[in-house]
Parts: structure tokens; sequence; C-alpha cells
């Protein structure tokens, strides 16, 4: 499985029989020039959207003819089963900015998850329901998702083997939360990556917990 990381929570997932997974594309520019990363052009088989914000859900510049998921409930598409498990983007139930969809996907004998715009760390039942996660996709920038601290609980309860963290503060995201370093300082095993895309599979995955800090593509 390759892990693309094109900036803010926008990914491409590439399993090993060549199908194609964007989840959360951006659209650049949006909020008034606040989001500058370059647009997503890629092909793509599937897209996920967690949420209908224009940094999470903008599909028009995708080619192929994908098939969109964002609805909750279990679906699978070309052989790979994508559970999307109802969340907030809030800790106030939605009330505040709506809801929120956790994506997990089975590929490669590998399970990722992707938190989307997660306001709120889980509950029990929904960590049942999230199970057992090898990657996940984390959002540690706070105010409109979950803070270091939020995040790091996520983290511990989820317990995965690699965590990537997304949708924080870059010079190409204008929005006023927190840089990738509040949520990794102190913390070990964190790796900053000089690519924008990493290969993961399962027997290579990291006897201990892996921060991985990836570049953005666009």
């Amino acid at each position: 499985m390759k892990i693309k990381y094109y900036g803010h929570a926008a990914f491409k997932i590439t399993t090993d029989k060549g199908v194609r997974i964007i989840v959360d594309p951006y659209e650049s520019g949006a909020f008034g020039g606040a989001l500058t990363y370059g647009k997503i052009t890629e092909e793509a088989d599937v897209v996920l959207t967690s949420h209908d914000h224009d940094d999470h859900n903008y599909t028009k510049d995708i080619k192929g003819a994908f098939t969109q998921i964002k609805q909750a409930g279990v679906h699978n598409v070309k052989d790979i089963k994508i559970k999307a498990i109802p969340t907030h983007h809030d800790p106030s139930k939605g009330t505040e900015r709506g809801n929120n969809l956790v994506f997990v996907i089975e590929a490669d004998g590998l399970t990722l998850a992707h938190m989307g715009d997660l306001g709120h760390t889980l509950e029990k039942g929904t960590i049942g329901e999230i199970g057992k996660v090898d990657v996940l996709l984390l959002p540690v920038g706070g105010l409109y998702t979950i803070d270091a601290g939020g995040a790091s609980r996520v983290m511990n309860d989820i317990k995965p083997a690699i965590i990537i963290p997304m949708h924080f503060k870059t010079e190409k995201c204008d929005f006023p939360i927190a840089k990738v370093e509040e949520f990794t300082a102190g913390k070990a095993g964190v790796k900053v990556a000089k690519t924008s895309e990493i290969e993961v599979n399962k027997a290579g995955l990291p006897a201990e917990p892996e921060i991985i800090v990836m570049k953005y593509a666009l």
C-alpha cells in the first residue's frame, strides 16, 4: 500500500492491485485563499469525503470515473472494505460544526483509518467499532478538530503501529490552528519524512509506534 499526502487532510491510498482512493480532497484557494495547497488533479477509483466543508469535499479537479462515498455504513468497492463511522466535527455532538465520518479502509492485509475532522475524543463504543488499526491518519491542529492533547488520547486509545498527523498549520494553510510540532513534542518514535509518499506493508510495520510527519506534495 502506498500513502501519498497531498496536504491538509487529503491523501491518496494506492493498493497493491492499483486501486486509487483519494480521501478528503480540498479546494485549492478555499476560504479566501487561506488554503493554498495545489489542485488535486490525479485519477481516482474511489473518493471518500468525511463531511461537506470545502477543505474536505472538493472533487471537481479529480479525474476518472470514481465512486464517491460520503455516507455512514459498510461499503465494498473493488474488493476493498470501507467502513464509514459517524462521529462529530465538534465536542458538542455536532451542534457547532456538524457531523464527521471516520473511514476505516481494509486492503493489502492492512487496516488504515482516516479520522476526518474529528472534533472530540472517542467513546468506547466508537473505539470498538473502529477496531484494530495499523495506520492512523490523525488531525492534530485543534480549533476545528481535536488538538494535540485530544489527538494524543485518540492515538493511545486506538494504538496503531503508524500515526500520520494531518490538519495542522503550514505555510500553505493559514488557518488559526497549531503546527504539527505541538503534537509531536516530547513523543518517542517521531520521524520526519523527506517525501510525500511512503509505502507500508504488514511485514514491515514497526514493533513500537512511529509518528511519521509527511511532506505535503502540493
